[in-house]
């Protein structure tokens, strides 16, 4: 455990590259646990399930208390609902969103959307539950890797300003697309902790010294008997 003396300025160091997932059923729940982690968290990802029970509030109520948010909403569509998607994301005031990295017709039509906002675009490359034979089945002969940097130069070039991409793929996306293009990592797992439903997962530290710009962090976190522990725990792991 991390000694309590130092959690302060761990936080201050380190706080910034951390995004704890509220992936619980409804917003009560999410609001209590953004009490618990208190000021050891400063950057929220509210995704699908939250979405559809008060998190679009939720968002709003995190921004108006001065944390991050990551709406993780993955948008896929045709350019005019995009674009007016992401406009309405942005004026929301929240700080990342994600979208499909999947063609550069709905890439460009979501950062016309975006504008001259402060949000930043994040393109969804592979999902790290997906493995090599999963993209077989989808008929897909390609590597995850050779995948995640194919989409992620398709995202660079149509203007994003990042990608979700896991740790393995993040030390080739950097040396492939320079800074500061963001690469943000879920599918964290700290040492002995269960893998879960995910296939491809690094540890906190090894996702940033591959990299890596911000941790997405979910169960080890939420699911923890202490949550706020749990995410100085992981802070601390990280290198400064």
């Amino acid at each position: 455990m991390v000694d309590p003396a130092g959690h302060d300025r761990i936080a201050a160091l380190l706080a910034h590259r951390l995004i704890v997932a509220l992936d619980v059923p409804s917003a009560a729940e999410a609001r209590a646990l953004v009490r618990r982690l208190g000021d050891a968290v400063t950057f929220y990802k509210i995704g699908h399930e939250l979405l559809f029970d008060g998190g679009l509030e939720l968002a709003r109520e995190l921004k108006a208390q001065g944390k991050r948010v990551f709406l993780d909403m993955k948008l896929l569509d045709i350019g005019n609902t995009m674009e007016r998607g992401v406009a309405s994301a942005a004026r929301m005031g929240v700080d990342f969103l994600t979208i499909h990295g999947h063609d550069s017709k709905s890439i460009r039509a979501a950062v016309k959307g975006r504008g001259d906002s402060a949000l930043k675009l994040l393109a969804v490359t592979v999902l790290t539950n997906l493995d090599a034979a999963d993209l077989a089945e989808q008929g897909i002969s390609m590597t995850p890797a050779d995948l995640v940097l194919q989409r992620a130069c398709l995202a660079q070039a149509g203007g994003c300003d990042g990608v979700i991409a896991s740790g393995e793929e993040a030390a080739r996306l950097n040396a492939a697309l320079g800074r500061p293009f963001l690469i943000v990592t879920p599918g964290i797992r700290p040492l002995g902790s269960a893998s879960g439903d995910q296939s491809r997962v690094v540890t906190p530290a090894a996702a940033i010294l591959a990299g890596a710009d911000h941790i997405v962090v979910g169960r080890p976190i939420t699911q923890a008997a202490d949550p706020k522990a749990a995410a100085l725990d992981i802070l601390a792991s990280l290198p400064v």
